[in-house]
């Protein structure tokens, strides 16, 4: 697991398989888990870093995983955004996709992790490890991204994407489609967290981007809806 310092107090953690997705540490937070497969790999990692607690930026078997075991082996709260609440509790992952009936949800849901309860959901506004949570909804309905002014950190999870992690072709773009529960709503969302001018956009899947004129230009081109 590769282990890269982004800024003062923040650790991004590139997880199995094949660096495909990240987990965050913001100051003593952990920010997802990656699939469930990584766990591993990721509490080898945190047994060097002293953690407090964990949140996920939303309810998707590769942000969840490994949650239900980080929390139950380092015995640290849990934390989410409140429209993800029951799917992280109980485990049910495809009731915030947007057709939980189809064989991709089914998919997902045997790919999830197992359920973890809630010590407290997030709003918009709260603090952890830091940073200032921001509500995202779209790609799922509690989708949350993470925010420190003073240095112009932002943790986006998967409003955007900076890689494919099914070709691992890296470059901006949405997510996709059949995992977002309100593609319109997501790209509300990623409008507001262009707002801030951030310095440095941390992503759920690909490498931090500091070339942010990028990332405005993109979301910039995104479709109102």
């Amino acid at each position: 697991m590769k282990i890269e310092h982004i800024s003062t107090d923040v650790l991004r953690l590139s997880l199995w398989p094949l660096d495909a997705a990240n987990a965050y540490v913001l100051g003593d937070i952990l920010v997802d888990s990656g699939g469930k497969f990584a766990r591993r790999g990721l509490l080898s990692a945190l047994s060097r870093t002293a953690i407090s607690g964990h949140v996920v930026t939303h309810a998707h078997f590769d942000h969840q995983g490994s949650s239900h075991a980080v929390c139950e082996h380092l015995d640290i709260p849990f934390m989410c955004g409140e429209g993800d609440r029951t799917a992280v509790e109980t485990g049910d992952i495809a009731q915030v996709l947007p057709k939980r009936d189809s064989w991709l949800a089914r998919l997902a849901q045997r790919l999830a992790g197992p359920g973890h309860p809630v010590a407290r959901s997030l709003r918009e506004g709260d603090e952890v490890g830091g940073f200032v949570v921001i509500e995202t909804p779209g790609h799922t309905p509690g989708h949350l991204a993470f925010w420190r002014e003073s240095d112009g950190v932002l943790v986006v999870g998967d409003v955007l994407f900076h890689r494919n992690p099914m070709t691992m072709r890296s470059g901006l773009r949405e997510p996709f489609a059949f995992a977002t529960f309100d593609p319109g709503m997501n790209r509300r969302s990623a409008r507001k967290l262009a707002a801030l001018e951030p310095a440095v956009v941390c992503f759920g899947h690909g490498e931090p981007l500091r070339a942010t004129q990028r990332f405005a230009e993109f979301v910039s081109t995104l479709r109102n809806d």
